[in-house]
């Protein structure tokens, strides 16, 4: 019995991957043609053979097999976000991003849960976990589009470099909201604390992981493993995932570092061989695609439409207030603070816009629908409707608004 239910699992697996990949190229095609973001067909694809529609992915049957795909999904593209950082010019930047990865994200965790609060008639601690699950901005569709679209490195890597702290920062406000709904004690040294603890550790488990993995592929001396960059990448990403979870710190956090480690090797004085990099740095393309594909299907499955279709007007008003309201104040205040950085108004303005939501957002909204938490389906309903508001907006537009602000460097 207990080997049948594996070979079933096996199957679903396989069967998932297949359905994922052939409605990913369809779904992508379509997209070119319309000139829609990918990801935002990727949900709809996910919305058409999820349990509300056709039924062909069910994420409540094989949770483990969902979990994998949108974890190691997550992960690696957050990795692949490192290796665009490069390190002298995110040293310029570095107050800007970190005040916009917790600063910034508690001020949009109070102004969009205070407004919540209001437009639904639920509770302000309620409201304030909604606006920390939101709060935070998603690297797997920035990433792929600032390959796209050229603004100076300043101002992308500041993107992406947020994107990527502020997920360890909204998920460590989240926790500490729920503790306090759940009646636990509630210490803001404390989860300042836990804070650093998380990231910190993140950060050292990534450096440490980086260097080491670096080292076998491009040392002189020590590149034993120099044939093997891309399979390298994919292991490393796994055993600094797994070992930071495992010591208490953030996993997401690791693997970021890592990438900026494995993408500034001449920094500490390694050299690939041009054959490896090429090697690497297709498989890193093709891998990064079909994951991206994986995780918005994935995440179309999920969508409640009976619950958005529900709260969807409130939903509307909570999204269109984190868009124009909670983000400019967020970046506004944030950056001012930096004036080393000598940001102008138009990357201001581009800041201000740039803000898609996604994965780690729609984990923890799922998190919270298993926990029960109180009024959980409005906070469901109101993330997939920032999920799919700010990819369709906001996302289809970064490229528009960069050549109207003349940030382009393709258009300069």
């Amino acid at each position: 019995m207990e080997t049948s239910s594996i070979a079933l699992a096996a199957d679903y697996l396989l069967e998932t991957i297949a359905i994922i990949l052939i409605a990913g190229m369809i779904f992508g095609k379509i997209s070119d043609y319309i000139k829609i973001p990918d990801v935002v067909l990727y949900i709809l694809a996910g919305i058409i053979l999820g349990p509300h529609a056709l039924g062909w992915i069910s994420v409540e049957k094989y949770e483990i097999t969902n979990q994998l795909i949108l974890t190691f999904g997550a992960a690696y593209i957050l990795y692949d976000g490192g290796r665009e950082i490069k390190l002298k010019i995110l040293n310029k930047v570095k107050v800007s991003v970190m005040l916009l990865a917790t600063l910034g994200v508690l001020i949009s965790t109070f102004i969009t849960g205070y407004f919540a609060s209001r437009i639904f008639n639920i509770d302000i601690m309620t409201a304030l976990l909604l606006g920390s699950v939101i709060a935070s901005t998603d690297p797997s569709v920035l990433v792929p589009l600032f390959k796209k679209v050229k603004i100076n490195n300043k101002l992308k890597q500041t993107i992406i470099s947020e994107s990527a702290f502020n997920d360890a920062a909204g998920a460590i406000i989240t926790f500490a909201i729920i503790g306090i709904i759940s009646g636990k004690s509630f210490s803001a040294i404390g989860s300042t604390l836990e804070l650093l603890k998380t990231a910190g550790g993140g950060i050292l488990v990534g450096l440490v992981i980086g260097y080491i993995s670096s080292l076998l592929v491009a040392h002189k001396e020590y590149a034993i493993l120099k044939e093997y960059p891309a399979e390298l990448s994919v292991a490393t990403v796994i055993i600094s995932y797994i070992l930071s979870n495992k010591l208490g710190f953030s996993g997401f956090m690791s693997v970021f570092i890592v990438g900026m480690i494995c993408g500034n090797k001449k920094v500490f004085k390694f050299y690939m061989q041009d054959e490896y990099f090429t090697t690497q740095h297709r498989f890193r393309e093709v891998l990064t695609i079909i994951l991206r594909m994986m995780i918005f299907i994935l995440l179309g499955t999920h969508v409640e439409l009976v619950a958005l279709a529900k709260y969807w007007k409130g939903a509307l008003a909570v999204v269109l207030i984190l868009m124009f309201v909670a983000r400019p104040i967020s970046v506004l205040i944030s950056v001012s603070l930096d004036r080393k950085a000598k940001w102008s108004l138009r990357e201001i303005i581009y800041l201000m816009w740039v803000r898609e939501t996604g994965v780690i957002p729609a984990a923890l909204s799922g998190m919270i629908v298993t926990l029960g938490i109180p009024n959980a389906q409005i906070i469901s309903s109101v993330t997939f409707a920032t999920i799919l508001i700010t990819l369709t907006v906001q996302a289809s537009t970064s490229a528009a608004l960069a050549r109207y602000l003349k940030l382009d460097e393709d258009y300069k």
